[in-house]
């Protein structure tokens, strides 16, 4: 079994916090530091009980219980989604786990990511995304110690009337997580609705929007089975949007722990935890998927044809990104590149 995966090790909750690591080594041997990991989902979504927590369970592990992981759900310490990231960054908290799209113009390099037809499933994906955050984005993160980034699977559509075709979606209102799937979505006829996922059961229930764009992974804890009844998705492995997140901790809470406690965050950071995290994204998707079967749901899958057509129609998002990178001084035909070769590397 892959040391992630263990869910043996308890949270536990104690005192502690900045007063605490302010203490250094001697209190490293005699009290132990309470890191506090804020995020937006319920505790049973996926990424709070599959990837967090057996996470912080693993760095209390591996440091013996003198490095405490107490983890905040649905944004209990107040806050919004959008605000994660600066709350990680400001030391609001220790560690945010949060989605990179809802701060536009700050990941710019990390937007190619989210380009329509670029991810296939999450585990290679994700890891292809922190080796590519690593070697091209590293300055969208250097006001944090950045635990891992990664991606969700196949983004497909989740909505009250079927669609079985581009035309069916044509002036459908559709949440959208981030600038560049909103865009998307225009360019495929929808009426993009921004909004943080958190939303989107009460935008479903009360009619705002008439369908979602979120993975299968994240169905089960926003009731989106029970709300809509028809589900779509494409023809090949790539799905059509890419959501892109971070795990990211704040840098002073990072550099006041001894070096003994420095080492159990480094060595579950980066390309593992990225692969760790999206792993959990696919396995999420399978169990989404089968709850929206049992239900009797309709899932349909878009033929080949089919999906070229949508792949020719939102190819004019790739071209805005490229335009818009240029206009931001980056090199995103290059930055592209990398993406997809990077990408290739890890889907094979």
């Amino acid at each position: 079994m892959h040391p992630f995966i263990s869910r043996r090790a308890a949270l536990h909750l104690t005192v502690g916090g900045a007063a605490v690591l302010g203490l250094g080594q001697r209190a490293w041997a005699q009290a132990p530091v309470t890191l506090r990991i804020h995020q937006m989902l319920p505790a049973q979504a996926t990424i709070p009980a599959r990837a967090l927590a057996p996470w912080g369970q693993k760095v209390e592990r591996e440091s013996a219980g003198r490095l405490k992981v107490q983890q905040f759900n649905t944004m209990a310490l107040g806050g919004t989604p959008p605000q994660l990231f600066d709350q990680a960054r400001d030391g609001v908290v220790d560690i945010v786990w949060t989605v990179l799209g809802y701060t536009p113009g700050r990941f710019n390099r990390c937007e190619v990511f989210e380009l329509p037809f670029m991810s296939a499933t999450a585990e290679a994906s994700s890891k292809a995304f922190q080796e590519y955050a690593d070697k091209f984005a590293a300055d969208e993160f250097k006001d944090v110690k950045l635990i891992c980034v990664h991606t969700h699977g196949p983004g497909l559509f989740h909505t009250r009337a079927p669609i079985l075709g581009l035309e069916s979606l044509r002036g459908m209102k559709v949440r959208g997580g981030s600038r560049i799937i909103n865009n998307m979505l225009g360019k495929l006829g929808a009426i993009p609705v921004g909004m943080p996922v958190p939303a989107v059961t009460d935008a479903l229930s009360k009619g705002v929007i008439d369908g979602t764009t979120i993975p299968w992974e994240v169905t089960p804890s926003l009731k989106v089975a029970e709300l809509v009844k028809n589900h779509t998705g494409f023809a090949g492995r790539e799905g059509l949007y890419t959501q892109t997140f971070a795990v990211a901790m704040n840098r002073a809470s990072y550099d006041r722990l001894p070096p003994e406690a420095k080492r159990v965050i480094d060595a579950n950071s980066g390309i593992d935890a990225a692969g760790f995290f999206g792993r959990a994204m696919d396995e999420g998707d399978v169990v989404g998927r089968d709850l929206a079967q049992r239900a009797g749901n309709q899932i349909v899958m878009l033929d080949i044809a089919e999906t070229q057509r949508w792949r020719r129609t939102a190819g004019a998002v790739e071209t805005d990104w490229l335009a818009e990178a240029k206009g931001k001084n980056l090199d995103g035909v290059r930055l592209l590149a990398e993406a997809r070769s990077l990408l290739g590397k890890y889907q094979r």
